[in-house]
């Protein structure tokens, strides 16, 4: 295992403990670094904080390499209790509020934390289900833990320990767990304003959840590796969200594809440009229609960029270009004091390398790499050929090093920046009873992301009512997996080894 020892001097922390001291160490201690509602925290004020809910935590039983489950939602005790499971070098797992009971017992039987931070409001909710799941975590509100004592024990932590536990869904539909590590979140925290050119004097709007890699070691992570502030909402809201920019006087937010074309749905105003934001970093490739109606409509410029759960330095749009490169995603990403660090591959079937302009699987290694999926050797070893992580997206790569994505090559649909397991939702139709048959499928939707669209067969002499089916698996997923439309078919296509055949299913 590479380990690193504790940072000296002045170069750049490679944990997030002590990113977090070295970056208060530089800050006015009388500036605020961190905005949410109508209240703000200093660094002083944010380490007091860090500090109680690391009492709180190893009261409770948590020490190092122990997993510290969260759900709050978009608060700023998330980020309490995830610095303070960090400094007891215990690994953070912040966790979706939108899950139903039983999503959040498949996530808690699988890492079985020592802690589970869960509001008041919704502990009621979730209560039984964590017991049953993990009978041995210790739940936890974050009023109990702010009510702890101070000067919490601190635990050696090193570059390549897990940080943090991104729970995902996985090809079969079962949770899995991306174990992402410090120096993942540190080599970006010093990197992400580099490659938008941001700095100190800029105010980051974290719009996205905090469960979600991009407001992890984007935001967050941003704003502590450039000493920016960190405005925190709630939640993303297309008919407030320019409120919002206001109010927090932010410069830079960063997007998904729902977000922009919500936005770009919304009825025009005069005061569209009347706002701070000057800057908008999109996880999505736009037309350059699109991309620059959203730019000269709010005054905003945006840069696109690709990355993962499980790496965070995949390609982004370079700023010295004299034209963006519209409708790609950009050149690899590199670091701005290491210098390259980031290599990629485009790779064809049978395991060599495509040429420009020739679609393949696109394969990335770095140091910002995860260490693997929690408790799945094989889910691992298949993730990996050497020290290449196949990402299952396809591209292509032109002759300048600029890839544009094409599609992704696993039956993992994108629905509102989060992977969706179709065989999950297709389990959950099943569920039902009527149902001989169900398939699931992804298609464009005027958000960016896809559309979740199922088809199924009834049973002989079974009646099918869509609405019936989707209320159905309304109840035991969460939202942004319940199917937009069902069509009900007499039968499904199928290949020649009597498969499935999905890329042939239509709505029309």
């Amino acid at each position: 295992m590479i380990r690193a020892e504790r940072t000296p001097g002045d170069r750049f922390p490679d944990t997030i403990p002590h990113l977090l001291e070295w970056r208060a160490a530089r800050a006015d201690p009388s500036a605020s670094w961190l905005r949410f509602e109508d209240d703000t925290w200093t660094f002083p004020d944010v380490l007091a904080e860090v500090d109680r809910f690391a009492v709180g935590l190893a009261d409770r039983g948590v020490v190092q390499g122990d997993t510290v489950a969260i759900l709050l939602g978009n608060r700023p005790e998330t980020l309490f209790a995830w610095f303070a499971a960090n400094r007891l070098g215990a690994i953070a797992m912040p966790l979706d509020p939108a899950y139903k009971p039983h999503e959040l017992g498949g996530v808690l039987r699988l890492a079985s934390p020592r802690a589970f931070v869960v509001a008041d409001d919704l502990r009621s909710a979730y209560i039984d289900e964590a017991s049953e799941a993990s009978p041995t975590t210790n739940v936890v509100s974050p009023v109990q833990l702010a009510r702890s004592g101070s000067n919490a024990p601190r635990a050696p932590v090193y570059a390549n320990d897990v940080a943090v536990l991104l729970a995902t869904s996985g090809p079969s539909g079962a949770p899995k767990a991306v174990m992402q590590t410090h120096r993942t979140y540190t080599l970006t925290a010093e990197a992400f304003p580099w490659w938008l050119g941001l700095d100190a004097s800029d105010r980051l709007l974290c719009a996205l959840p905090l469960f979600h890699v991009n407001a992890q070691a984007y935001s967050t992570m941003g704003a502590l590796g450039c000493g920016a502030e960190l405005a925190l909402l709630a939640r993303f809201s297309s008919s407030r969200f320019w409120n919002d920019v206001r109010r927090h006087g932010a410069t830079e937010v960063n997007a998904l594809g729902a977000m922009v074309h919500a936005l770009l749905a919304s009825a025009p105003r005069p005061s569209d440009r009347e706002h701070s934001l000057r800057t908008c970093y999109a996880a999505l490739a736009l037309s350059e229609e699109k991309h620059r109606a959203f730019e000269e409509r709010f005054g905003v410029t945006m840069t696109v960029g690709y990355g993962l759960s499980e790496t965070t330095f995949g390609t982004v749009w370079p700023r010295a270009t004299p034209a963006p490169p519209y409708g790609t995603i950009g050149m690899l990403r590199q670091h701005p004091r290491l210098g390259v660090i980031n290599r990629g591959r485009v790779v064809r079937e049978d395991g060599t390398d495509a040429g420009a302009g020739e679609t393949g699987e696109l394969w990335l290694s770095s140091p910002a790499m995860m260490r693997g999926y929690l408790f799945d050797p094989d889910g691992t070893e298949a993730a990996f050929e050497g020290q290449w992580f196949r990402t299952g997206d396809l591209v292509r790569r032109d002759a300048s090093g600029i890839f544009t994505f094409v599609s992704r090559k696993m039956d993992v649909l994108r629905r509102r920046g989060e992977n969706v397991a179709a065989c999950e939702i297709e389990i959950a139709l099943l569920a039902h009873g009527t149902l001989l048959e169900a398939a699931v499928v992804g298609v464009p939707s005027s958000l960016g992301d896809d559309e979740v669209v199922a088809f199924v067969v009834p049973r002989p002499g079974a009646s099918v009512d869509p609405e019936v089916l989707r209320a159905f698996v309304r109840e035991r997923l969460a939202e942004h997996k319940v199917p937009a439309r069902v069509h009900v078919r007499s039968a499904l296509p199928r290949t020649a080894s009597e498969r499935i055949a999905k890329h042939l299913l239509s709505e029309t």
